[in-house]
């Protein structure tokens, strides 16, 4: 297997994001997010093997930008600030936010937001053996929520 380039992923993850924003996630194709940034649509494959690698960097690039709680914040307090993070990716990224319901986050950014999960349950005493079950209970209800608050199912008074 290859070894692809890492220098231009950021910019290359920007503009696929900013894509997406301006005309939905259908729009993000190799040739667009190269046009955008003055590549080749050919070069963007030294960066990605292939469109799912740039939409699972895409989870990647958004997860990233998640708060990181404090070690000394409170187990509320962290699961409080990923909560309210991820309502903001919903919000501020909303054609984007369908890949967090639609793909795995598997990428290092994903793994991270779970195991902040993970031990902000452990932190709070919930047995080893059910904070699998218990993340993935707060995962659905805080991406549900946010998806439905984003879809407009929400609103200031209700």
């Amino acid at each position: 297997m290859r070894k692809l380039k890492t220098e231009r992923q950021p910019e290359i993850l920007d503009a696929a994001i900013a894509i997406a924003d301006e005309h939905g996630l259908d729009a993000v194709t190799m040739r667009a997010v190269a046009d955008r940034i003055g590549l080749t649509p050919m070069a963007i494959y030294g960066y990605f093997r292939n469109k799912n690698e740039l939409l699972d960097g895409i989870v990647g690039r958004v997860l990233s930008s998640l708060p990181q709680s404090p070690s000394w914040a409170s187990w509320e307090e962290r699961l409080n600030a990923l909560a309210w993070g991820i309502r903001g990716l919903a919000r501020d990224h909303p054609a984007v936010f369908g890949l967090l319901l639609a793909r795995p986050s598997a990428t290092p950014d994903g793994v991270w937001v779970v195991d902040q999960i993970y031990q902000a349950l452990l932190d709070a005493g919930v047995p080893d053996a059910d904070v699998p079950r218990v993340g993935r209970l707060i995962s659905t209800f805080v991406l549900g929520f946010a998806a439905w608050e984003g879809n407009g199912r929400f609103t200031d008074s209700g």
